[in-house]
This record gives C-alpha cells, structure tokens and sequence, in this order.
C-alpha cells in the first residue's frame, strides 16, 4: 500500500527511468535467450546434444526480476523536490535511506555542463556539501531538475524599474 502524497501539486518528482533502461534491454536478452533454448528443446529429438528445455528456467528467472527491477526504478522516485526541499532516496533501501535536505540547508546550487552532477552547497565557501548523480534521470528530465533547483536556491532578484 502506498502512502498517499500530501499535496502532489507543490512537488517534482524524478524517477530512475534513465537507469532503468539498462534493465529492460537486459530483461529483452534474458528472454531472447529463454525463447531460443525453448526453441531448441523441440529438435533434441534429431540432435541430442542440443541444451534441455530445463536450462530456461535461468534466464526465464533473471528476466523477471531485471524486469521488476526496471518498472520499479521507472516508477519510484529518485529526487523528489518539495516546499520543504529535495528528498533523496538511495538504490537500495529508499525507504530507510531517505534523506531531506531542506532548503535553509543549501547555501548554491551547482550543475556541471553536461547535466550529470548536481551540487549542493551548504555553506557560502563551498567546502561542504553533497554532490549528486544525475545520470540515472532521463537526459531531457535533466534539465528541469537543474533549472528548478538552481530557481529555487539562487536569491531573488529585486524587480527591475
């Protein structure tokens, strides 16, 4: 059962989906390989030295759980921003690994050129902080997610007269 959002509105989420296309592709060869020695099982009769229909139940195994590994990393967030500030759940154990890091906690935000490394700040000499991984985001989420945060960290500009 899945606890229900607060308020959805107010909150970006991003899932693993960029990792998990790695996953899926893998999932497509375990199961291209579970056809193929199906397939061979129906001529042992002719040539015994084929492999036993049994020896697909290995890759029959991995697929299913590359592949749930994959809906689950497509569904699941990885960086959630809130009004609070950016939640970070880990690959393995998000629910107990969770971390929050509030907004008065970042000082400036940092985004490398090719929008794989966001950098969090906490102090205004830049001598502590997190960096996160951007590569398991999708690349066209990327930018969103740099521009949001770096929107969201940057002061506010007083209005041009």
């Amino acid at each position: 059962m899945t606890p229900e959002i607060q308020s959805p509105a107010k909150e970006l989420r991003f899932t693993r989906s960029g990792q998990a296309v790695g996953f899926w592709i893998a999932a497509a060869i375990c199961g291209s390989v579970t056809v193929t020695l199906l397939a061979c099982a129906v001529y042992r009769d002719i040539n015994p030295e084929l492999p036993h229909q049994a020896w697909a139940l290995l890759p029959v195994t991995l697929a299913f759980f590359l592949i749930r590994q994959a809906m689950r990393m497509t569904r699941h967030a990885y960086l959630i921003l809130t009004p609070l500030g950016i939640e970070v759940f880990p690959f393995f154990k998000p629910t107990d690994g969770m971390r929050l890091i509030t907004w008065q906690e970042i000082s400036s935000a940092d985004v490398t050129a090719d929008l794989k490394r966001l950098t969090l700040h906490y102090d205004k000499a830049k001598s502590s902080g997190i960096h996160l991984s951007l590569m398991p985001i999708r690349k066209d989420r990327r930018s969103l997610l740099a521009k949001a945060v770096t929107a969201r960290v940057s002061p506010a500009r007083p209005p041009a007269n």
